[in-house]
Formats: C-alpha cells, sequence, structure tokens
C-alpha cells in the first residue's frame, strides 16, 4: 500500500556546501483519472541554472487530484531534504495547493490536512522555500511523468528503472480470472459469495 507521505527511494546523501546554497527547482504535478480515481504524481527537479538533476513519478493507487498534487511536493520536499538541498523553489499548476501551503487558502478537507501539516512540517526544515502557481502548459513535463505513473499503475507500460518509482497494481484479464456473478442495487455492484477485489480493479460489467 503506498505510504501516506511519499519518500523518495534513493538512500540518505550527506549534506553538501553546494546543495545547501544553491537554489533548487522543482515542477511537480499530479493527477488521477477519475476523483477518485486511478492516480499519480510526476515531478522533475534542476538546478538554477537548468541542469536536469532528477525525475520522480510515482502511482497512488485510487486517489484523488488534489491528494496527487500534495504527493508530488511531498515527493519533491522529500527528494530536496535527503540530498541536502536547503534552498527549494516549487512550481506547480494547482492553485489551491499552491494558496493552501501559502496560507491564502485554509485546508478543510480531512484528507489533505495531513498532507499540508507534513509538507509544512518539511519546508520549515530548509532555509528558504517558494512556491508559485503556473499554467498546465509551463508544467508539461511533469504532467508526462504524472501520466506515466497512472499508466504504469494502470498496467499500460513496463515498470520504470533507476529513480522513477511505482506501486505494484493488480493485473487481472478474462483469461485468468474466473467470472464473477452478482446484481445491481441503487448503481452500487453487490458480488454473489465471498468475493473481494482488491481496492483500484477495473470491471467489465455485462447484464444478463
Amino acid at each position: 500500500m503506498p505510504s501516506l507521505f511519499p519518500e523518495p527511494s534513493q538512500p540518505r546523501t550527506p549534506s553538501t556546501r553546494q546543495n545547501s546554497e544553491k537554489w533548487l527547482i522543482a515542477h511537480c504535478d499530479g493527477g488521477a483519472r477519475g476523483n477518485p480515481g486511478p492516480a499519480g504524481y510526476g515531478a522533475v527537479l534542476q538546478t538554477e541554472d537548468g541542469e536536469k538533476l532528477t525525475e520522480l513519478s510515482e502511482f497512488l493507487g485510487i486517489r484523488t487530484n488534489n491528494y496527487a498534487e500534495y504527493s508530488g511536493l511531498l515527493g519533491v520536499l522529500g527528494w530536496a531534504l535527503e540530498h541536502g538541498h536547503r534552498r527549494l523553489r516549487v512550481i506547480s499548476d494547482s492553485e489551491l495547493m499552491v494558496k493552501q501551503i501559502q496560507g491564502r487558502y485554509k485546508v478543510n478537507s480531512p484528507d489533505l490536512k495531513p498532507l499540508w501539516t507534513e509538507a509544512r512540517s518539511r519546508i520549515a526544515q530548509l532555509d528558504e522555500f517558494q512556491i508559485t502557481h503556473a499554467l498546465r502548459h509551463k508544467n508539461k513535463d511533469a504532467d508526462r511523468l504524472a501520466n506515466l505513473a497512472m499508466d504504469r499503475g494502470m498496467g499500460r507500460t513496463p515498470e520504470p528503472k533507476g529513480e522513477l518509482k511505482a506501486t505494484p497494481y493488480p493485473k487481472h484479464s478474462a483469461s485468468s480470472s474466473p467470472m464473477l456473478r452478482g446484481f445491481t442495487r441503487d448503481g452500487v455492484v453487490h458480488l454473489l459469495g465471498d468475493t473481494k477485489l482488491p481496492d483500484g480493479i477495473f470491471v467489465k460489467i455485462v447484464p444478463e
């Protein structure tokens, strides 16, 4: 099950004076296909001179768009802290998340409040932090990585190598899984017997 607070997969590296003095620039994005639905985040981290340092991409399971956006921010913050970067500038196309982190919007959602709290805790460990809102077309690389994460989670692309991350996602097919029977009531599907399906699985319903 994905961690509530995404962490980078690489081992901790010592902080360096060079990393602590320069700005780390991060573009992050998150999304869900359905709300909630299969969700993922992506991020591109680079130096202030434009040198790309790494890319992050993680499937989150069945989550909301806003949860995925916050997960992207947490992933970026975790990577920056683990690699000794003390000055971080984040660009996101989520106006809600940006303004909540800036303190301009209140966080009313019980699902987002712990993510906001953890993000603020990590931000407090930095020397300097900035977050700004950008339109989606200016965040296209992070958006691409978020979509790749969702594709991987839905079994549409191979597993990544290196820094990119993926959470295992159950794959089922008609040839490998028996046909299940059930009925609908008030728009909800009820399976017969004691059958239980894992969260996030896609099913095909055929009326009899």
